[in-house]
């Protein structure tokens, strides 16, 4: 079955066939090290983490490149601010971003190349560009001719004269156009500046991505993909430059993904809302595994093409969910005491529509919620076959093909025993509270509703189902589901 991507560039899903088959080759833009990473970095490097598992999984060899920008004004302010070499910003941000990936379980790419190593290869495209007669200096600083593009605007669909008409509030009457772009800037006193023909300067970041891009994957690949505000001007930018300096097609697909807004407000410092990933997890009260597969569940509920609204309300619902698969994968891993049902059929024929369905929903357009979707509903028919009766072998099965989907989107990652220690099992003493308050807002603590479910208990087992009920009641009233199970434990969850 073929696979179809939202291309950008054509503004429609267009069937994916890579250049080599078989292999496919992505550049993702990466972040400007001079600050932690927020939920907006995290949801880009979970969208093309989960793009280049399913790529796997569907036996493609997958060559990611994912890019550093390590020399940029607020590196160079940020410095300045803490009277600090600019190279011990970069290297602390570069830290602290692989610290941050590694705990949401996002793995390395192929090749993390920094915008300082490629100094040569930017200089050789600016070259060429001046030399195509694309670009001019304008004494120490080299700027790109939007006009002698002719097709400038293909990929955010905007007019070179609409822009021009905006851009005159501000001319900058150096440049031949006020549209005009930086390829190489004179540094200022103070400022690093690597040697070139034209006086010691640094490169402007769009022309980074470009030479990167190229020296890593060559003058035409496959996927190049970012959030979607890089849309304009910084991939348009790209694709002006490099197709002029190649004569070739830059990129085949475009894939861009969606905003995140916490309780449906722009996040913002101002407002109070703006998390870096590590404040994230500094005010949960659970351990990195658990609030990452939390976060990688929440994002994977929406397409990754559309706006996510993050909110406490969000991330519990998404902990409510793990937990309903976790709880189901401990029956599964349990002993059966039942015979095995007539037919390995009754479980057999769900489980081919699963992958089938799965399949399907990840190849249009890696259509998460969907995929999701299909999990909630076998997780629904084994649960009712679970009380038909299962045999160890087949549950064995069914669970070993549960955690391979899984995988495939990053999730069920932890094991079941791990999984109830931290969250929440009956019989087990915690001190954590079981809702992240990541507003402030402090949720209902195990250790209370454990104090309930025990009086509970208690009362159900002197035949006082009167106060039995009204504790349930009281559970409920707070969000807490129940569940009394054969062995005559209680299983609880929000």
């Amino acid at each position: 079955m073929s696979i179809v991507l939202y291309n950008t560039q054509t503004k429609k899903k267009d069937v994916f066939v890579p250049l080599i088959p078989g292999q496919i080759s992505m550049y993702v833009c990466g972040v400007t090290v001079y600050d932690d990473c927020h939920l907006g970095h995290a949801r880009s490097a979970l969208t093309f983490d989960m793009i280049q598992r399913y790529f796997e999984f569907a036996g493609y060899k997958v060559k990611y490149v994912r890019n550093f920008t390590d020399i940029d004004d607020k590196i160079l302010n940020r410095a300045k601010q803490e009277d600090v070499p600019w190279q011990e910003i970069s290297h602390r941000y570069i830290q602290n971003f692989h610290r941050d990936m590694g705990a949401l379980g996002i793995r390395k790419p192929s090749a993390e190349p920094r915008a300082t190593e490629h100094i040569q290869d930017i200089l050789h495209m600016v070259e060429g560009l001046i030399h195509k007669g694309v670009a001019y200096q304008l004494e120490g600083d080299v700027y790109f001719s939007v006009k002698n593009f002719s097709s400038y605007g293909q990929l955010s669909g905007k007019k070179l004269e609409e822009l021009q008409a905006g851009a005159r509030i501000e001319v900058n009457t150096r440049k031949q156009d006020p549209m005009d772009f930086a390829l190489w800037k004179t540094a200022k006193p103070g400022e690093p500046g690597w040697d070139s023909p034209w006086g010691k300067g640094r490169p402007g970041w769009h022309i980074e991505c470009s030479a990167m891009s190229v020296a890593e994957l060559g003058p035409t690949f496959d996927i190049h993909g970012g959030g979607k505000d890089l849309i304009f001007p910084h991939h348009e930018n790209e694709i002006a430059q490099s197709s002029a300096y190649t004569g070739k097609e830059f990129a085949r697909f475009w894939v861009h993904n969606g905003f995140v807004t916490v309780d449906k407000e722009k996040m913002s410092k101002s407002l109070g809302n703006f998390f870096t990933i590590r404040e994230i997890f500094d005010k949960s009260p659970h351990s990195e595994p658990v609030t990452a597969e939390c976060l990688r569940y929440l994002f994977l509920s929406t397409h990754y093409r559309n706006d996510l609204s993050f909110s406490d309300h969000s991330i519990n619902e998404a902990k409510a969910a793990l937990d309903n698969f976790y709880g189901l994968f401990q029956r599964l891993e349990e002993s059966s005491s039942k015979p095995e049902i007539e037919s390995a059929q009754d479980w057999e024929t769900p489980f081919k529509d699963f992958t089938e369905k799965f399949t399907l929903a990840m190849n249009d357009d890696f259509n998460t919620p969907k995929a999701l979707g299909v999990f909630n509903e076998i997780r629904g028919t084994i649960n009712r076959l679970l009380g038909k009766g299962l045999s160890d072998n087949s549950k064995k099965i069914i669970l070993e093909t549960l955690k391979v989907y899984g995988k495939t989107l990053g999730l069920f990652q932890i094991t079941v025993s791990k999984w109830n220690l931290i969250v929440g099992s009956l019989g087990v003493a915690k001190s954590e509270e079981t809702a992240l308050p990541i507003n402030g807002i402090v949720g209902t603590t195990d250790k209370w509703i454990e104090e309930k479910i025990r009086l509970r208990n208690e009362a159900r087992a002197q035949k006082d189902f009167s106060t039995a009920d009204t504790i349930r009641k009281e559970l409920a009233e707070q969000g807490i589901i129940l569940e009394d199970r054969s062995d005559g434990t209680t299983r609880w969850k929000r």
